[in-house]
């Protein structure tokens, strides 16, 4: 049995955030580099580990947090490797180099506690959106776990002039760099959009990518905000 399942067994370690196989993130714990993480994602970890659930950070960040594009967060330190799990969603590792990515909260796996990060306001939403939809932006040097439901595609907007349109429910995260407005589809049987009648697209241009995942988000991201 041991040789039928030595294929699953962990990897050597090649970098602080890396995936075991598509539906699992491998996290190399080292004194000092500190974790956010979902809430409920750890699956196992080896070593010595600690856990501290809506630290300060959070609650500082969470008082602005709007209902419906949050997730919660836990502060993860130690030695050791953690293994992050979310209902067998597809993982998504990014290193940021300098840059950012602005993210749908639901998405958020788990980054790096010294990476800058808060929610924010996508502009060019507010009159499609009530008072606006919401991101959580993510940015300096350090790594990042993303979920999509299903293998993502990343879309380069800055290849030619033409704009990057996507259902909002299927979208995942973007460069902030790129300029973002909502777009109005008044046709029952919309290209973008699964529900009928009037349907919402998110229209990007600019230089900068565009994640989307193959399957909807079940929430409503455009519902109108309080």
């Amino acid at each position: 049995m041991n040789q039928q399942l030595a294929g699953y067994a962990p990897t050597p370690v090649t970098a602080r955030m890396e995936n075991h196989g598509n539906a699992m993130l491998k996290v190399a714990m080292a004194t000092g580099q500190d974790l956010f993480a979902r809430t409920g994602s750890v699956v196992a970890y080896e070593g010595f580990v600690q856990y501290e659930p809506n630290p300060p950070a959070v609650r500082q960040i969470a008082s602005s947090w709007v209902t419906g594009e949050g997730a919660p967060l836990m502060k993860c330190s130690g030695d050791g490797l953690l293994y992050l799990a979310d209902y067998g969603a597809d993982v998504v590792v990014v290193h940021l180099d300098g840059d950012a990515l602005s993210v749908n909260g639901t998405n958020v796996l788990a980054f790096d506690a010294h990476l800058q990060w808060g929610v924010e306001r996508v502009k060019g939403m507010a009159k499609f959106a009530g008072q606006g939809l919401w991101n959580v932006q993510i940015g300096g040097t350090g790594w990042v776990a993303l979920t999509s439901r299903g293998t993502p595609i990343v879309v380069d907007c800055g290849r030619g002039d033409d704009e990057t349109y996507v259902d909002p429910d299927a979208l995942i995260a973007w460069s902030p760099s790129l300029k973002v407005k909502g777009k109005r589809s008044f046709k029952a049987s919309s290209l973008i959009g699964r529900g009928s009648g009037e349907a919402y697209q998110m229209a990007f241009s600019g230089q900068g990518i565009v994640v989307v995942q193959p399957s909807e988000d079940s929430t409503d991201r455009l519902r109108v905000r309080n």
